[in-house]
C-alpha cells in the first residue's frame, strides 16, 4: 500500500524526493502518514481537496480488496 501512496505523491510534488512516510501498522490495516515541504502540501492536495480525496479513495478501495483499512493523514513538515 505504501508503494502506491508513495507514486501517487510522487506524480503531484516538485521534490517527491523530500517526502517523509511513515506507517504504522495495525491489527486490521495500517495508518500512513506522508509528511512534505510547504511547497509540495498545495500540490498533493490540490483544490478543494480533490487529489487527497482521490488518493484516499484509491487506497479504500484496495482496502476492501484485502479486507484492511487504511488511513492516509497529510502534514507540513516542521522547520527547525
Amino acid at each position: 500500500m505504501l508503494e502506491l501512496v508513495k507514486y501517487i505523491v510522487s506524480q503531484f510534488a516538485e521534490k517527491p524526493e523530500d517526502a517523509v512516510y511513515d506507517v504504522e501498522e495495525t491489527p486490521n490495516g495500517a495508518n500512513i502518514t506522508v509528511i512534505l515541504s510547504e511547497s509540495d502540501m498545495g500540490k498533493v492536495i490540490g483544490r478543494q481537496g480533490k487529489i487527497a480525496k482521490a488518493m484516499r479513495t484509491l487506497v479504500k478501495a484496495v482496502g476492501i480488496k484485502e479486507k484492511k483499512k487504511y488511513n492516509i493523514e497529510i502534514k507540513e513538515k516542521e522547520e527547525a
